[in-house]
């Protein structure tokens, strides 16, 4: 049977049209985030921009209770953060790509968030395709090799959640490790910090299913809360070391 990254065909095909339905949305909490900067905080200025897909805007949650909002009330603590949350439910890389890069790059962040890579566990995306994509967003957003400290986030890990029955949750706990050694690896070679959500909380999910919305797909505020952490220390040291920060 044919089959890719060991997970047969058939097997993909039936998690890609599994996961379509659970990213409706349906019957969850789901604003669009405002496309204007908020500010938060006092003190030096931060300029924080977050792209990304339905976790960078908090589906399965209160807007406010979601990561970018959280993450930025953390940065905000003796700083004066300037958030621009950019993210769309349902994006994969090559959409941040297409649609999202260009007007972070415009507002000149000192330091993005990604919060994307769900979309491409279920949608299939190829590891050269995928990685092709996160060279050119970060090109994108570090011309001549300068620019803002970058965090990733990887994918969240697809194979706890409970709207997905088995063989389903295998085949996309495959997929959540191969996307994220994308991601890892694109971090290791253009200087970004890697968040391990998958690895940090995805045993947490998988143990209490009470952190995932109502679609049993998108985290809820609690869910969401357990990433706040593993951000906020990925941030900490970008920031702290400076990271991409090249000619700046």
């Amino acid at each position: 049977m044919l089959a890719v990254l060991g997970v047969p065909l058939g097997l993909l095909a039936l998690l890609a049209v599994e996961a379509a339905v659970a990213m409706r949305g349906e019957g969850v909490p789901y604003e669009e985030p405002p496309r204007t900067a908020e500010l938060l905080g006092r003190g030096p200025a931060l300029s924080y921009v977050v792209l990304g897909d339905s976790t960078g805007v908090g589906q399965g949650a209160l807007y406010r209770s979601g990561v970018a909002v959280s993450t930025a009330r953390r940065l905000a603590r003796g700083r004066r953060v300037s958030l621009l949350n950019l993210a769309v439910s349902g994006a994969t890389a090559a959409d941040v790509l297409a649609e999202q890069v260009d007007a972070a790059a415009r507002a000149r962040p000192d330091l993005v968030l990604l919060a994307v890579g769900a979309n491409d566990v279920t949608h299939l995306t190829t590891s050269g395709r995928l990685r092709a994509d996160l060279l050119a967003i970060v090109d994108r957003l570090r011309p001549a090799g300068c620019g803002p400290a970058v965090v990733v986030t990887g994918s969240p890990e697809v194979g706890v959640v409970p709207r997905l029955a088995q063989p389903l949750r295998l085949a996309a706990r495959v997929r959540t490790l191969r996307v994220n050694e994308v991601f890892a690896a694109v971090a290791g070679e253009r200087d970004l910090v890697f968040a391990p959500v998958a690895r940090e909380t995805g045993p947490l999910f998988g143990r209490d299913p009470t952190l995932f919305a109502a679609d049993r797909f998108h985290p809820n505020a609690r869910g969401y809360a357990t990433w706040v952490p593993v951000i906020d220390r990925a941030s900490s040291e970008a920031l702290r070391d400076g990271s991409g920060a090249g000619c700046r």
